[in-house]
């Protein structure tokens, strides 16, 4: 009877790629965003309201898996780990509804190529972040999440190479130094995804190393 009352150890892999999925979702909404800005086409209020709503959805996923970590004597994984990966899941959401937020806060009403391009990036990343996250409680899959998590780490450097590219171009001369300056920071909320996305391949790293 007490054993029925536990969280399935399941349960907790289940709730990290439930978490992921709302990842990914909230980065292409981020996409939609960013190329649908100056074209029309995209109902942008709509995609904004839609990355912040994947946050608070994810956030409620977050909550009921730190509930299960307090509540179970035994999980399949580190726990500390398992609160550490939810955590970076959290942190690369809540750093795709910071990038959603700033159009607003700084008046962005056209998008750039590059902003273009590294939130496709972004949701290149976060796709291969939730496969890794899915694919976590396989250890017959160990090389392809392994694999997956490089890949992440590959996108990032590039979007790295693509925000240098980007903040160069802002400053050359004749330009806008305002317009030039709300851009740089876009830019670097836009890199602050990668980042987080890479902690959290890094992170399922970590926890597939300690339990090969």
């Amino acid at each position: 009877m007490f054993s029925s009352l536990m969280p399935q150890r399941r349960e907790f892999f289940e709730l990290l790629a439930a978490h992921s999925e709302r990842v990914v979702a909230g980065a292409n909404a981020t996409l939609r965003l960013i190329n649908g800005l100056g074209e029309g086409g995209e109902d942008i209020p709509a995609l904004v309201a839609e990355v912040n709503l994947n946050e608070k959805e994810a956030d409620k996923i977050k909550a009921t898996l730190i509930e299960r970590l307090h509540k179970s004597f035994t999980t399949p994984i580190n726990r500390d780990q398992i609160h550490a990966l939810t955590t970076d899941l959290d942190k690369t959401l809540n750093a795709l509804q910071d990038v959603a937020n700033a159009l607003g806060m700084y008046s962005i009403k056209q998008s750039t190529v590059e902003a273009r391009e590294m939130a496709s990036l972004s949701a290149d990343a976060c796709m291969r972040l939730n496969r890794a996250v899915m694919a976590l409680s396989d250890k017959t899959r160990s090389a392809e999440t392994l694999n997956l998590c490089k890949e992440i780490e590959e996108i990032e450097s590039k979007a790295d190479r693509v925000q240098r590219k980007a903040i160069t171009a802002l400053f050359q001369e004749g330009v806008n130094v305002w317009q030039a300056m709300k851009m740089r920071e876009f830019y670097s909320l836009q890199e602050g995804v990668l980042d987080r996305c890479q902690d959290a391949a890094k992170m399922i790293e970590e926890i597939l190393i300690e339990n090969s």
